[in-house]
């Protein structure tokens, strides 16, 4: 409120208060006179003055506060400038890279059909080395086979003629075979510089991205990790976001490095495939490094990685679905609630059997301790004088060589009998051989 207003609103209030005590005398009944006690007009104007007084001290704090509220908004908008004009340099950066990339990309491809063409040349030039030695070696031994019919030959028919013409085709020879080996020199070091290219571009593109990822951070520094990452934490995460096709996406996982995975869609949620078989083309034979961080393709068959598995049963309570299916067409669905140890307790496995499934035959029966995994060149499992890894081919959680192994080698012929390194588990007490399987964990709190 403005000065002149405080002061037209106190006057106003001194008129109104002096109205409500005359300056004329009126006579009461008895002769009695009443007079306005200046004692009351002292008090009403020292309220007046009081009040005031607390108007101003308002309106300067008022304006005060209006002061630091102006400097704030402006310290705010310039950050916000700030930030836009780093926002903007950091996207023409990217454009630069993405620019750069795409060159260095047509470079390579240039270069690689360059050294195509020339191995081409090679073949060809070694094709005709080959040729014009096959046609010496037949006229050599047609010459050594002519009769020798006068002594007085002379050099050019003899013997010694030959020696020469043979000396000189090898010479030659020798000389070609130099340049062929030279042509491989360079071909060698155009596909190391190839390599050294495309390792570049392998760079740029690992950096672009982790910009990109940084920048998102920056975006989004009030949601949680995940989110900052713009990556779902399991393909459940991603069916709860809108996505409903099955297909391979990119997660990450609290605590984990981002990895693709294969998603099966379903209408209840969506599940994270770990293991896929259907036609033994990838062999599962494989070592504990492998089994550790995963081998195969997503779109056929795969192991998703022990490390990825516990990263993803890490996060809270997960569900193993396992589907199998044998060579007459029986199939077998079959739930757990399941928890995957680190490598420090060799990835051990723990199975309970899921109370909304119903009773149903178990896969491994784990007991409390769990099963650690075992592979040929890791002996985990709890046979004292043989390794089942090794009897059985490929990597398990055996507890002993007997009852499962999703892991075995892939029968090449329909067979119902078990093979001793083939794919397995029992039901019904008997050990059944399998055609395909299925193995695909989610949150426990799916719907079933």
């Amino acid at each position: 409120m403005k000065m002149p207003q405080l002061l037209i609103l106190l006057l106003t209030i001194w008129v109104h208060a002096a109205a409500g005590f005359p300056a004329d005398r009126r006579v009461l009944p008895g002769g009695r006179e009443k007079h306005a006690s200046w004692d009351d007009v002292n008090v009403v104007a020292h309220g007046l003055l009081q009040l005031g007084q607390g108007l101003k001290e308002h309106v300067d704090k008022t304006k005060a506060q209006m002061r630091d509220v102006s400097a704030k908004l402006k310290a705010f908008n310039i950050t916000m400038a700030s930030l836009e004009r780093k926002q903007q340099e950091q996207e023409e950066a990217l454009r630069a890279r993405g620019k750069e990339v795409e060159e260095r990309e047509k470079m390579a491809a240039e270069m690689a059909e360059e050294m195509r063409v020339k191995v081409e040349e090679v073949k060809k030039q070694a094709k005709d080395i080959y040729s014009r030695m096959d046609r010496l070696e037949g006229k050599v031994e047609e010459v050594i086979a002519e009769p020798i019919l006068d002594s007085n030959y002379s050099d050019h028919t003899g013997i010694p003629f030959i020696q020469k013409m043979v000396a000189a085709q090898n010479k030659r020879i020798d000389q070609l075979v130099d340049k062929i080996r030279q042509q491989q020199d360079k071909l060698e070091k155009q596909s190391l510089h190839l390599q050294a290219l495309q390792s570049k571009v392998s760079q740029k593109r690992v950096k672009s991205h982790r910009r990109r990822d940084e920048e998102t951070a920056l975006r989004g520094e009030a949601k949680q990790s995940h989110i900052k990452s713009g990556l779902a934490r399991d393909c459940h995460d991603l069916f709860v976001q809108g996505q409903r096709a099955s297909g391979v996406y990119t997660i990450q996982p609290q605590n984990s490095q981002p990895f693709h995975v294969l998603c099966e869609m379903t209408s209840e949620g969506g599940w994270t495939v770990i293991q896929k078989r259907l036609d033994g083309f990838q062999s599962f034979n494989q070592r504990w490094e492998s089994y550790k961080s995963g081998f195969g393709s997503l779109n056929g068959e795969f192991w998703l990685g022990l490390e990825n598995v516990h990263s993803l049963t890490n996060q809270g309570q997960y569900i193993l679905q396992a589907e199998l299916s044998d060579w007459v067409g029986h199939t077998q669905v079959t739930h757990y609630q399941v928890q995957l140890d680190g490598e420090e307790k060799k990835f051990a496995l723990h199975l309970e059997q899921d109370s909304s499934s119903g009773v149903q035959e178990e896969l491994i029966h784990t007991g409390a301790s769990g099963i650690p995994f075992s592979t040929a060149d890791r002996d985990n499992d709890f046979t004292v004088d043989v390794n089942c890894a090794e009897l059985h081919s490929g990597g398990w959680w055996f507890s002993d060589c007997g009852t499962s192994n999703l892991n075995g080698k892939y029968p090449r012929r329909p067979s119902l009998q078990l093979r001793r390194q083939g794919m397995f588990w029992t039901t019904k007490g008997q050990n059944v051989s399998l055609k395909t399987t299925l193995l695909k964990i989610a949150p426990s709190t799916i719907k079933q």
